[in-house]
């Protein structure tokens, strides 16, 4: 996930991070996380592969999914380091491509259901705004902005997650459909794919800034992409 910190500005530089803003910010993206992983571990064993599933992986219990440091350490690190993204990846959900029915195309399937799930959670999000004159008045706020960041934080991921660079979805359905000619020289990107993305997401950006240039080109198409995933669900819910 890539994003900017809701306790920074647009600088980087820190503002106040309260227990109120924890609390809107912790359980949607716990659950879009949880769900994401938990979504390709289902379609891998309908698909053939029983790896996660023996592990336990298909499953919404959040433990299963996190990983201390991509999860935890790592954005915590970024955010009080003010750094202007907040980086992070969960436990990757093991896949043994050579179990699958048919490898190639279902490999294919089972990136796809990561961010698939994403738009979906992001979906019923911005349905249940519409519900939000039944809550209670003095938990109303708090149900909108879960709601709200749940809609943001879902966004994110199926945007970033479709990044062309392995060992992200998009990668992976990269190297599935591309011709093996450039399949193959893609695919042995994936031991280095997170060091590319800190490179380009972080790294490139903070040394940028010490010349005085704008290299925050990556991020910059992320989050145009990621406003348009966001205005079409609002449009599909009624609520744009």
């Amino acid at each position: 996930m890539a994003a900017r910190p809701r306790g920074t500005n647009r600088d980087g530089r820190a503002v106040n991070i309260s227990i109120y803003d924890i609390s809107v910010w912790v359980l949607p993206l716990v659950l879009a996380i949880t769900f994401h992983e938990a979504a390709h571990a289902f379609v891998a064993y309908r698909l053939g592969d029983n790896t996660a599933w023996q592990l336990g992986r298909v499953s919404f219990n959040p433990i299963k999914h996190i990983d201390p440091f991509g999860t935890l350490i790592l954005p915590a690190m970024l955010l009080f380091a003010h750094s202007p993204f907040l980086f992070g990846y969960a436990k990757p959900v093991p896949v043994n491509f050579r179990k699958l029915n048919h490898p190639r195309l279902d490999m294919v399937w089972v990136a796809l259901a990561g961010p698939a799930t994403n738009i979906l959670l992001a979906l019923a999000a911005a349905l249940a705004l519409h519900a939000l004159p039944l809550a209670p008045a003095a938990s109303a706020q708090w149900i909108f902005d879960n709601l709200k960041n749940a809609l943001v934080i879902n966004a994110v991921l199926a945007v970033f997650n479709m990044m062309p660079i392995p060992p992200l979805d998009g990668g992976r359905v990269a190297v599935g459909l591309l011709p093996r000619p450039l399949a193959l020289p893609l695919a042995r990107l994936e031991p280095f794919g997170m060091l590319i993305l800190i490179g380009l997401l972080i790294l490139l950006p903070l040394a940028g800034s010490q010349f005085g240039l704008n290299l925050d080109v990556i991020s910059g198409i992320l989050r145009t992409l990621t406003g348009y995933v966001i205005q079409a669900v609002l449009f599909l819910t009624g609520n744009g």
